[in-house]
Parts: structure tokens; C-alpha cells; sequence
């Protein structure tokens, strides 16, 4: 049995931002092959939570990011996106930075892959462009190893996402 049919589908949510973050959409790839349709949708929770656990953590540390940043990570980002998914995520992120969040809500109501990449990618945009990439790796680490904790301990009655 190899290590990926191992991974969780915590490890393989923050395996991809963690590949976005690295511009390596072969890491990206990797990260999500061989997924089930219930294995996206776990991917898909834990994404969704590391999303809004970042965008709480920014807004009550007041920390910002400057728009031409977040536009230079955007497409650098967006780069490393399967093809079909790149100029979408993209152009979705560059509107969510001009105050626009219709684009996100759009792609992630139609299409559960995409939706993945999308809140994967614009983890990655958000993290690099308010901690740069050392400190944002380090807040994925510490993500991980929180949710792990939660989820193999079990307080207040949480089921586990993976068996």
C-alpha cells in the first residue's frame, strides 16, 4: 500500500495548499489523485475551515494585505491549477480582492473539484500575501496538527472525518 492511499484526507487538503503555496502543480495533482466523491467533500470541509479559521485570524489581528500582492500571488498561484481551472480561479481571486465575492460563491456551487481548487488556491493567495511563504507554512502546520489533535481525540462528541 503506498503513502498517498494513507493520507487522509486532512493530509491531502493541506497537501494541496501546501502545493499551490509552492506554485507545483505537480504536487497539487498528486495531492488530489485518486479521490472519491466523499474524499472531495472531506477535502472540501477541511479547506472550508482552514478558510475561515485565516480570514477570522486576520480580521482579528487587523492584518491586510496591499491589492497588488494579492493580484501578483493570485496569478502566480492560479499558475499552478489544472489548466481548465486556472484563468476561473484566477479572475475569481482578483475579484474577491476588488470587494466582488459573487465569482467564489459561483464556481463553488457548480463544481465540487473546483471548488476544492478554488478555496485551495485562495488559501494560498490570502496566507502568502499576509505572512509570507516561511510564516503561512507554519500557520498550515500548526492548522494540521490542531485538527489532527480534535480529530483523534474526539472532545465534545466530534466524529472524525476519516474512519
Amino acid at each position: 500500500m503506498s503513502d498517498e492511499a494513507e493520507k487522509t484526507s486532512r493530509d491531502r487538503a493541506m497537501d494541496v495548499v501546501r502545493g499551490y503555496a509552492d506554485h507545483d502543480a505537480i504536487a497539487v495533482q498528486d495531492a488530489l489523485a485518486g479521490l472519491d466523491a466523499g474524499s472531495w467533500i472531506k477535502v472540501y470541509a477541511v479547506l472550508s475551515g482552514l478558510l475561515r479559521s485565516t480570514i477570522s485570524i486576520m480580521e482579528l489581528t487587523g492584518e491586510r494585505w496591499k491589492l497588488d500582492h494579492l493580484v501578483r500571488h493570485a496569478d502566480e498561484v492560479a499558475a499552478a491549477a489544472p489548466p481548465h481551472y486556472e484563468f476561473t480561479v484566477a479572475e475569481a481571486t482578483r475579484a474577491w480582492a476588488r470587494g466582488d465575492q459573487s465569482a467564489l460563491r459561483t464556481l463553488s456551487g457548480r463544481d465540487l473539484a473546483g471548488a476544492v481548487h478554488m478555496t485551495a488556491v485562495f488559501l494560498a493567495v490570502l496566507g502568502l500575501a499576509l505572512w509570507g511563504r516561511d510564516g503561512f507554512l507554519e500557520v498550515l502546520r500548526a492548522f494540521h496538527e490542531t485538527v489532527t489533535v480534535l480529530v483523534n481525540d474526539q472532545p465534545l462528541g466530534i466524529r472524525p472525518l476519516d474512519p
